[in-house]
């Protein structure tokens, strides 16, 4: 496969996992958030709370309010956030637009708790399966993109707040306190639940290998595996004689295929594995810092933050 072919297939790998992701979390939204009239955040709650106030429709509200903000965004979120929010909200849009009729009930009847974990729960996969893949969904990230970018509030602080606000505004149509509370639940599942996806697709490990055909190893490692490695020079204390050590980074699901390759050229090769808590850099992720203006003492973002950024503060 071709470094072209390749890049293609992973396109279509990664719109077909924001697909799936999207459906999970239109169905989660539909068949237990909506019809027990809880107000969730972004701009899904806010959408379903001018539903329950107006009556209009939830998926076209939802997409209009999303372009509105775009709108008003575009020049502080730039154009390759506003173009996978349209494709993400498009789509989005469709799924609740076409699940909402089919779930005039919860799923789950007289267990309003139950319906609220389980949405949060479907919620959180499914919208951590879109970020990971590169997908956006809008909403909130759009204001608080535009915060982020004119002032030194954090990108998930701002979320928050929105958040917050959206959710305590329902009793001003419900009157109901038990209402806030599950929309608080449900914030607080989804977070955790979208961070579980996030995290475990960005694990990565660090193989330590000691092994007289260090070369092969690395040659194969590079060829078959697609991984970079660094040959480290070391001594064996017990034996006073110089060896290589073959250092490579890998996300976790390929460390099998590390193994494998190992175990096929040296058998008797030393290895330790270890999980990092992070690889950033050509191949890994993103390192997304800070920088200080020293000019008028602010901190400015460097870019403006992703959505795996967001859940994970």
């Amino acid at each position: 496969m071709t470094d072209k072919t390749r890049k293609y297939f992973n396109l279509a790998q990664d719109y077909v996992m924001i697909t799936l992701g999207l459906f999970t979390y239109a169905f989660g939204f539909t068949a237990f958030i909506l019809p027990e009239k809880i107000v969730i955040g972004s701009v899904t709650g806010l959408s379903s709370l001018i539903h329950f106030w107006l009556g209009w429709n939830v998926a076209l509200t939802y997409y209009a309010i999303n372009i509105i903000l775009l709108c008003i965004a575009f020049k502080s979120v730039g154009k390759q956030f506003v173009l996978r929010t349209i494709i993400g909200a498009s789509i989005a849009t469709f799924f609740i637009g076409v699940l909402q009729p089919m779930f005039p009930e919860p799923i789950v009847q007289q267990q309003t708790f139950m319906n609220v974990i389980l949405g949060a729960v479907l919620c959180g996969l499914g919208l951590g399966v879109v970020f990971t893949h590169g997908g956006s969904t809008g909403g909130t990230d759009i204001i608080a993109a535009m915060v982020a970018k004119h002032s030194t509030i954090s990108f998930g602080r701002t979320m928050m707040y929105c958040d917050v606000l959206i959710i305590c505004s329902s009793w001003l149509l419900f009157h109901s306190i038990d209402k806030i509370v599950y929309g608080l639940i449900y914030m607080v599942i989804y977070s955790v639940a979208a961070d579980r996806v996030i995290n475990n697709t960005r694990q990565s490990v660090q193989f330590m290998i000691i092994s007289k055909k260090w070369e092969e190893i690395s040659d194969n490692i590079i060829k078959v595996a697609h991984r970079g490695c660094t040959v480290l020079d070391g001594t064996g204390w017990y034996t006073k004689t110089a060896v290589k050590i073959v250092m490579v980074m890998c996300r976790k699901h390929e460390s099998v295929n590390i193994f494998r390759i190992i175990k096929e050229t040296d058998r008797e090769a030393i290895i330790t594995q270890s999980n990092v808590n992070g690889v950033y850099g050509f191949g890994f992720d993103e390192l997304k810092v800070r920088i200080s203006n020293k000019k008028n003492n602010t901190t400015l973002p460097e870019e403006l933050p992703t959505e795996n950024d967001i859940q994970n503060q």
